[in-house]
């Protein structure tokens, strides 16, 4: 099988199946509960280097690992220099390893000329990297797309710009930034990339079943893989990756694990936010169940944890699986 440990800088995994960094998923409670399925390496919500130099304190709160296992990668975005350094000198604190962001297809980030825009400039995109990897005091890693559009394909070029910068692991989404998630990955430019550099490249992009875990591996030789969308009401997806004898989740284990991450999403952003920001996860993990659709419409106008712990323990009382 093509499982094993993986090594980033001075880091080692246990396994080399990696949680991707999401904005508005990847907070504290999600990664925690993730972490009970055993991905090699989880990592946070990407952070702007300016706001942490202006000692933003929202931003800083993405950074919580309170109670979480180790290792963890934190990730960092922009395109002003200056602003990188100090990001990488204080994340680099708090960090296991350190990220690089030049794939985020947002138009919120693009316009200001960070995430997948620095793929544009690659003179810039290598100044940002020396500067990050100068100030980190932890391995740095680099996830990008693999261009803008397919008529500026750059992965092999700023890969090969990355390693020669001290940049200890790539990882690389087979699409451009125009195709956002539409479409399939390009795996091949995945398999170039892998086929260019010496550094661990790790592949990403439509990757949902073990399956695609396995045909990744045999069509790209990557080092490791991971995945993002797809564990979004599914952190079973790592026990279905790293399990030999894996029988899939019942409606008691889903329930336990629904009502467990409410309350840490709760307990980390308080009643009002912490509800709110789960009713996309709630959605996730309830699709394609029973009456979803229905079930959806009226946990979306619920406010209160008790009203919304009830109504759940109901809802799956009524698929006959909780006592």
């Amino acid at each position: 099988m093509y499982i094993k440990q993986l090594t980033i800088g001075n880091v080692k995994l246990e396994n080399n199946i990696i949680l991707a960094p999401m904005a508005g998923i990847t907070d504290l409670p999600f990664r925690l509960i993730a972490k009970e399925h055993n991905p090699g390496l989880v990592c946070t919500e990407m952070v702007s280097s300016k706001a942490l130099m202006y000692g933003d304190s929202k931003t800083k709160l993405l950074l919580n690992t309170k109670s979480e296992k180790r290792p963890v990668q934190m990730q960092i975005f922009g395109s002003d220099i200056e602003s990188m350094g100090y990001a990488a000198s204080y994340v680099s604190e708090l960090a296991d390893i350190l990220d690089i962001n030049m794939g985020c297809p947002a138009p919120k980030v693009v316009k200001n000329g960070d995430g997948s825009k620095l793929l544009l400039d690659l003179p810039k995109a290598e100044a940002i990297i020396k500067e990050v990897v100068k100030n980190s005091k932890v391995p740095v890693t680099l996830k990008i797309r693999k261009g803008w559009n397919q008529d500026n394909i750059v992965a092999i070029d700023i890969a090969k710009i990355a390693e020669n910068c001290g940049i200890s692991a790539i990882t690389v989404h087979g699409r451009t930034r125009e195709e956002f998630y539409s479409g399939e990955a390009d795996w091949d430019i995945i398999k170039k990339v892998k086929q260019n550099v010496n550094i661990p490249v790790i592949g990403n992009g439509d990757v949902k079943s073990k399956k695609d875990v396995i045909r990744m591996f045999e069509q790209t030789g990557v080092d490791g893989i991971m995945i993002g969308r797809a564990v979004v009401g599914n952190p079973w997806i790592f026990d279905e990756i790293l399990k030999q004898d894996y029988n899939g989740v019942s409606y008691k284990e889903k329930y336990e694990t629904i009502i467990k991450h409410l309350v840490l999403e709760v307990q980390e952003k308080g009643e009002k936010t912490g509800i709110r920001e789960m009713r996309k996860h709630l959605s996730a993990y309830i699709k394609n169940m029973p009456n979803a659709t229905r079930m959806r419409e009226y946990i979306n106008k619920i406010d209160n944890l008790l009203e919304l712990q009830k109504c759940l323990k109901e809802y799956f009382n009524g698929l006959e699986i909780c006592e």
